[in-house]
């Protein structure tokens, strides 16, 4: 077993352990640092496969803009602890399909293989246009091809904030008319 693969494993674990403490925790709060530990666990399986700016990317947009944000809304908008019921009828068929995911996903990881940096190399610069490589085809591709899908993606994203904002809104329309 290489120190590659033993990295992988380690942060991988982080990640699904993290995730299932996400889930199963009862304190929102807990759920949110556990959801920023995860994220940097996901970090450090890019890093792992020789994708480096995807860990980047992952370090500074998820695990700090929208997790700090997160956390911030949490704290924000808990009026105290709410008592609620839950229906747990559809935790036997939640378990079936969450083992049914698990399986299939395992699967399709014992099935790949782990790149090398070679091999990561030369997909990274599959595709490329002008002879330009990574960082170069990104920008340009997110500057000619996609910029009109990205720029709709951020008004999507700024509807949902929007539309959030209304939502937590103490009190109904009518009454602050």
């Amino acid at each position: 077993m290489t120190i590659q693969l033993l990295a992988f494993y380690a942060a991988a674990a982080v990640a699904i352990v993290g995730a299932m403490g996400v889930v199963l925790v009862p304190n929102v709060v807990v759920a949110g640092i556990l959801l920023l530990a995860t994220l940097l666990a996901i970090a450090g399986v890019f890093l792992v496969v020789f994708a480096e700016f995807l860990a980047l990317t992952q370090v500074l947009i998820y695990g700090g803009a929208v997790t700090i944000v997160t956390l911030f809304a949490i704290m924000l908008t808990r009026t105290g602890e709410l008592r609620v019921h839950l229906d747990n009828r559809q935790k036997p068929l939640a378990a079936l399909v969450a083992l049914g995911a698990f399986v299939l996903l395992s699967a399709a990881f014992l099935a790949s293989e782990i790149p090398t940096r070679a091999a990561a190399t030369s997909v990274a610069t599959v595709g490329s246009a002008g002879g330009s490589t990574g960082f170069e085809y990104l920008g340009e591709a997110l500057f000619t091809r996609w910029a009109v899908p990205f720029e709709i993606a951020s008004l999507v994203l700024l509807v949902a904030l929007i539309g959030a904002v209304i939502l937590t809104r103490n009190g109904t329309p009518r009454d602050r008319a």
